[in-house]
């Protein structure tokens, strides 16, 4: 194994700072998109999942089909698998434009779980006590089921968050750019260690990073 490098300073500013940016903007985006759509798909299984609001067996059981069917994909197998629907909306299949479409789509039914999870957590007592007020459905559930929920779904986004953190290292084998593939060309490929396991070390930072915010974040709404 070869820890040293000659070209590691030379790489730094020029390939593993820009692949690190590239990387955080995959993360950032793809996460937001899928927070969007998965908070709405988890308030929709949520509503139709519950006696207590508006049950409907047939959307629930639909949109739920759905979602698990998307969770059965591997993220790099769905990368490759929906090539043609992430060109047609991007104009290209490789890239961190491309590369956030499937990673979006990945995460979004394990947020959509995620929600729906830590709403059914919420004291169902809490809601029959809204409704006897007078509560419409939208009120109960960005008034009650956020608020009561919220720490819940702060754990659980950080969680899903370093989780796909390593799908997006990972996407790099299959063109998506970032660290993943400054790790596996510069490094693995040309056996140069030190580039490997700095890209590693860089990982490290980033998952402590999510993690000391979204606890301290936990701990506060707590």
């Amino acid at each position: 194994m070869n820890f040293s490098s000659t070209r590691l300073f030379e790489y730094i500013p020029k390939i593993i700072v820009p692949a690190l940016f590239a990387t955080l903007r995959m993360l950032l985006f793809s996460m937001l998109i899928s927070v969007i759509f998965g908070t709405i798909i988890g308030i929709i299984l949520t509503v139709t999942g519950s006696g207590d609001l508006k049950e409907n067996k047939k959307i629930y059981n639909t949109v739920g089909f759905f979602v698990n069917t998307i969770r059965a994909f591997p993220v790099i197998i769905l990368i490759v698998a929906i090539t043609p629907l992430t060109k047609f909306i991007v104009g290209t299949s490789i890239g961190e434009q491309a590369a956030i479409v499937p990673l979006s789509i990945a995460a979004t039914p394990v947020i959509a779980r995620l929600i729906q999870n830590s709403f059914d957590e919420v004291d169902r007592d809490l809601i029959i006590a809204a409704k006897s007020f007078g509560a419409s459905t939208i009120q109960i559930i960005f008034k009650v089921l956020f608020v009561e929920a919220l720490p819940s779904i702060i754990s659980g986004l950080t969680t899903t968050t370093i989780l796909f953190l390593g799908s997006i290292t990972l996407a790099g084998a299959v063109g998506a750019g970032g660290l993943g593939a400054v790790a596996l060309t510069y490094g693995y490929q040309r056996f140069d260690d030190a580039v490997m396991y700095t890209i590693v070390f860089i990982l490290c930072i980033l998952v402590f990073l999510i993690q000391g915010t979204g606890s301290l974040l936990y701990k506060k709404l707590k």
